[in-house]
């Protein structure tokens, strides 16, 4: 894009753009030769009404564009909450309210995930067949909002659902078969869980499908009680239940059946048992775009400080424990040892050394990752200084306890010289893991 044109859209300014257009009256018709941002998404990206109006005017299709992001302009308003742009966006294609961006995200999913409930309204009301648009992830709006702790959006579009008699938008699944009551019990939001129990259910004659089994063959009942005791469980867990909430396990035996529906749900408990495992594994694992980084990085943090405690611990009091005297010569029973000294390390070097460098190697590990995961965090010094004092300690106590014989200036060499190669090996056995794949990829298809 032309630099004034640039400055003019950043500042909104249409004097400037009705002089570039007197000195170049193709000005807007070659921005594409330079940049995938037409002057429309930088204007959205900063809220200049008037000159998107003028834009708008003089070349209207700026409005469909995407840029190499792939968002619109509608995408980029939307996302930042200018209803005044949006509607200007609107007035020259109302069908730029179902325009699909990156992983299939309409105008209405970014108002509906930021919480715009303005923004909502408008498209609800221009464009009320974009409730039922998905994302690549198979998740509506509402689903969005739910995730996201809309209240006021999920507010305003049950409002919706119930005044057009759309009952049917609040049954519909994301990729992983979740329902909005799934999400919504999952989250523990217990208001959202009461409106949308409102709505009525198949048991007393709404639509509501409360017992619905997702592809990890749970209910919503089910959700609520994998993880129990949090603050709100009791309130949320009886509106379920008068709502004729059951577990996905009750719901197979839940009446007196003919022996084709015994043997039926028998199958469909077998088939349930043995998927059991899998489905829950796909349903936990993380997936990027759906999770919060923040939160697997906590996660990983966790992890990785329980496992460095553990090492630790258990370095410093090594299996078998330590000798409490001194025997420099041994005897027929006992080998030569010193007090302070590992017991394993004096009877078999092998088991000592393969403790001693897998323990170490745990350890290094658990640190270089709490390491990364703590990085730009404010106090990077005291930070560095506490991790090489814990290690030095560790390396200290170790090396203290190593029997006196062969095995402990190995012991010394490996446990000081590992922490420092720890990020070398990690990209060593990476390349490793790759070129592998590569190779039996490659023979698996020479193969067939």
């Amino acid at each position: 894009m032309d630099t004034r044109l640039l400055k003019a859209s950043q500042t909104g300014s249409t004097v400037m753009l009705h002089q570039l257009l007197q000195e170049n009256p193709l000005i807007l018709h070659t921005h594409d030769l330079f940049s995938s941002d037409n002057p429309l998404h930088v204007a959205s990206m900063a809220g200049h009404v008037d000159f998107i109006r003028e834009i708008v005017r003089l070349k209207p299709e700026f409005g469909k564009q995407l840029n190499e992001d792939g968002f619109s302009p509608i995408h980029i308003a939307s996302a930042k909450g200018y209803l005044e742009i949006v509607r200007e966006l609107l007035r020259v294609d109302q069908g730029l309210c179902r325009l699909e961006g990156r992983n299939k995200w309409t105008p209405l999913h970014f108002a509906a995930s930021r919480g715009w409930s303005n923004l909502v309204k408008d498209f609800l009301l221009v464009c009320p067949q974009s409730l039922e648009d998905v994302t690549v992830q198979k998740e509506t709006s509402l689903h969005l909002a739910i995730k996201n702790s809309q209240f006021e959006v999920v507010d305003v579009m049950l409002a919706w659902i119930k005044e057009k008699k759309r009952d049917d938008i609040l049954n519909m699944r994301d990729e992983f078969g979740n329902s909005v009551l799934h999400l919504a019990t999952w989250r523990r939001h217990r208001q959202v869980v009461e409106w949308l129990i409102g709505f009525g259910n198949t048991t007393t004659g709404g639509t509501l499908v409360v017992n619905s089994v997702n592809k990890s063959g749970l209910t919503a009942l089910d959700l609520l009680l994998i993880f129990p005791s949090e603050a709100g469980d009791r309130e949320i867990d009886e509106l379920l239940r008068k709502a004729g909430a059951k577990r996905a396990n009750d719901t197979l035996f839940s009446s007196s059946p003919s022996s084709f529906e015994y043997n039926t749900n028998q199958q469909t408990m077998e088939t349930h048992c043995t998927s059991e495992s899998e489905d829950d594994l796909l349903y936990f694992r993380f997936k990027k775009g759906r999770d919060s980084p923040s939160d697997a990085r906590n996660a990983l943090l966790v992890m990785a400080v329980l496992m460095a405690t553990a090492t630790f611990q258990v370095g410093i009091n090594p299996p078998s424990g330590v000798w409490q005297d001194s025997d420099p010569n041994g005897n027929g029973t006992t080998p030569k040892h010193v007090a302070g000294s590992s017991i394993l390390g004096s009877y078999s070097q092998v088991s000592f050394t393969l403790f001693v460098v897998f323990n170490s190697l745990g350890l290094s590990l658990s640190l270089y990752m709490i390491t990364i995961l703590t990085k730009n965090l404010p106090m990077q010094l005291e930070f560095q200084l506490c991790v090489t004092a814990l290690y030095f300690t560790y390396y200290t106590g170790l090396t203290s306890m190593a029997p006196l014989n062969g095995i402990r200036t190995v012991i010394v060499v490996l446990s000081g010289v590992l922490p420092p190669t720890i990020p070398h090996l990690v990209k060593l056995t990476r390349l490793i893991i790759m070129k592998s794949k590569i190779v039996l990829q490659y023979l698996s298809k020479s193969l067939c």
